[in-house]
C-alpha cells in the first residue's frame, strides 16, 4: 500500500529512506504538477529549490523533469537558497508556484517538500488538500502523459534579487554608522553567504562560524535555539561582538543571542521588532501572533492602539494578512516573523538583519529593551514544552480537550480559546495552550504567566492536568 502523503503546517516532511524516498518524493511532486496544470493548462512556470540537505541536487533535478512531462517549465536554482529568497523569486519572476526540498530545521535524517502558491505565500490548507487529492488520483493511472515536446528547465539565482530587496527594507547604513560588531551562524544551512555578505558589503564588521556545507549539520538539527548557539557564543566572545543571529537549514526560523551572550526566545524578538517598527517606521496598521505566541504582542497592541489579529499556528495565516497589507509585522513563537510589503513567508534572515538595525538605532541592550517594554505594558513569562501520551492517555486527554472547566487548580477560567487547540485564559492575564501533534504522540503545551514563579507553578498546574 502506498504511503499516505499528507502536507502538514509547513509541508510534507519525513525521514529520508523510510517514507522520504524517490517513489513518494516522485509521487509528491507529480501531485504538485497535476494541480499547476489545474489552476494554468498552459505556460506555467515553477520555480524547484532546496537547503543544503543530501541528495538535494538529485531531488531537484527529478523534480525538474517531472514538471517539464506536465508541461511547466521548470525554473531551476543550483545551489541551496534560503525559503524567504525563493518566496521572493516566485513574486518577482512571477513564477506558478514553488517546489521547495527542506526539512527546515528538522534533523539532518529528514527531507521534506514545501510548495508555495504564486503569491509566494505557504500554501492553504484548501490547496494542499486539493494536491493530496491529486496524488493519490496520480497513484491510479499507470503512466503520464508526455506533451508532444516538453519545456527545458531555465536556470534561476534568487540571490541578487532577494539581498536587494532587504538593502530597501533594513537600513544598513544605521547598523554600519554605529560600529556594530556582528556574528552570523547559519547552521551550516540555505542562508549562508546571505546576511553576512550583505553586512560586509555595508562596511559592517561581521564573523560567520559554520559557513560551509554540512549534511549532518554538524550531527544535530539545524535549530537556532539557545542550547545549539555555544560556537555562536564562542565566536562573539572573540571579536567582543554586540549581538549574534542565527538561521535554521532553510533561513525561515532566526535565533538572537545579545552582547552577554543571553539567548532571546523568539517572543520577545516578536514584540522587541513590533515596538521598534512602530516607533522606527511609524505603521500602525496591525499586528498578528499565533494563538501560541506571547500575550505581550496583545500588552502592546493595547498600548498602541493598534488592530490584533490571533491567528491559528502556520505562517500560511499570517501570510494572508500580509498580503492583505494588514499587519506592519506578524510572527509566530516558533521564530517565524515577516512584515509589511515583504514576503509573506517566515524571514529568518530578515529577523536577524532587523535586531541588528535596533540595536544599533537604540543604542541599548535587547536585555535592556526588553525591561522598558515591562515597564511601559507588564511582565511576560512564556515557554513551551512537549509531552510524549501513550496511546491510553492520549485518548483520555483528547477528550479532555473538549470540556469546558472554570477552574484550573484554583485559576479562574475567563475564556476559553479553539482558535487553535484549547487555550485557557486566567482571570489573572496567564494562559496555557494545549495543541496535540498531527505527526507524533506529542501534546504541546504552551504557557505564560507574569511572573518567573507564576510559571513555573502554572507549568506544574498544565502537566499535573494531562496526566491526572
Amino acid at each position: 500500500m502506498a504511503t499516505q502523503i499528507k502536507f502538514g503546517t509547513s509541508g510534507w516532511r519525513a525521514v529520508m529512506a523510510e517514507e522520504f524516498t524517490f517513489v513518494n518524493a516522485r509521487r509528491a511532486v507529480t501531485g504538485i504538477a497535476r494541480y499547476v496544470v489545474s489552476q494554468k493548462p498552459s505556460g506555467a512556470r515553477v520555480i524547484v529549490g532546496r537547503d543544503p540537505r543530501f541528495l538535494g541536487e538529485t531531488f531537484c533535478s527529478m523534480a525538474a523533469e517531472i514538471l517539464a512531462g506536465h508541461g511547466i517549465t521548470p525554473l531551476l536554482i543550483a545551489e541551496p537558497a534560503p525559503t524567504p529568497a525563493i518566496a521572493y523569486a516566485v513574486i518577482r519572476e512571477p513564477a506558478d508556484g514553488a517546489i521547495n526540498f527542506t526539512a527546515s530545521h528538522n534533523p539532518p535524517e529528514y527531507n521534506g517538500i514545501k510548495f508555495s502558491t504564486p503569491d509566494g505565500a505557504p500554501a492553504l490548507p484548501d490547496v494542499t488538500k486539493k494536491i493530496e487529492t491529486e496524488i493519490g488520483a496520480a497513484d491510479g493511472v499507470s503512466h503520464q502523459p508526455k506533451p508532444a515536446l516538453a519545456p527545458a528547465s531555465e536556470p534561476l539565482d534568487p540571490r541578487g534579487t532577494y539581498l536587494s530587496r532587504l538593502r530597501e527594507v533594513v537600513d544598513l547604513n544605521t547598523i554600519q554608522k554605529a560600529g556594530l560588531r556582528v556574528v552570523f551562524d547559519p547552521f551550516w544551512g540555505a542562508a549562508r553567504g546571505y546576511p553576512d555578505s550583505l553586512l560586509r558589503d555595508a562596511g559592517v564588521n561581521v564573523a560567520t562560524v559554520h559557513d560551509y556545507r554540512d549534511v549532518l549539520f554538524g550531527g544535530h538539527a539545524p535549530e537556532p535555539d539557545d542550547h545549539l548557539l555555544e560556537d555562536c557564543r564562542n565566536k562573539m566572545r572573540e571579536t567582543k561582538a554586540h549581538i549574534g543571529i542565527a538561521t535554521d537549514g532553510d533561513a525561515d526560523r532566526f535565533g538572537i543571542v545579545d552582547e552577554h551572550g543571553v539567548f532571546f526566545q523568539p517572543n520577545y524578538i516578536i514584540a522587541l521588532l513590533f515596538d521598534y517598527l512602530i516607533e522606527s517606521r511609524g505603521w500602525k496598521n496591525g499586528v498578528a501572533k499565533s494563538v501560541a505566541t506571547t500575550n505581550l504582542i496583545n500588552a502592546l497592541a493595547k498600548h498602541h492602539r493598534i488592530e490584533l489579529h490571533e491567528t491559528p499556528v502556520g505562517f500560511k495565516y499570517i501570510g494572508e494578512l500580509i498580503k492583505q497589507d494588514k499587519i506592519a509585522i506578524g510572527g509566530e513563537e516558533s521564530a517565524g516573523l515577516s512584515i509589511r510589503h515583504h514576503v509573506p513567508e517566515k524571514d529568518g534572515i530578515l529577523a536577524g538583519l532587523l535586531c541588528c538595525e535596533m540595536v544599533a538605532r537604540r543604542g541599548k541592550s535587547l536585555g535592556r529593551q526588553l525591561q522598558e517594554l515591562f515597564v511601559n505594558v507588564g511582565s511576560f513569562y512564556p515557554q513551551r514544552e512537549n509531552f510524549r501520551l501513550t496511546p491510553e492517555v492520549k485518548e483520555k486527554f483528547t477528550g479532555k480537550l473538549q470540556s469546558e472547566p472554570r477552574e484550573f487548580f484554583g485559576y479562574k477560567v475567563s475564556e476559553i480559546v479553539r482558535t487553535d487547540g484549547m487555550k485557557l485564559v486566567f482571570a489573572d492575564g496567564s494562559w496555557i495552550c494545549y495543541r496535540l501533534s498531527g505527526t507524533e504522540p506529542v501534546v504541546r503545551v504552551y504557557s505564560e504567566a507574569t511572573s518567573e514563579a507564576g510559571l513555573e507553578k502554572l507549568s506544574a498546574a498544565a502537566k499535573k492536568w494531562i496526566f491526572e
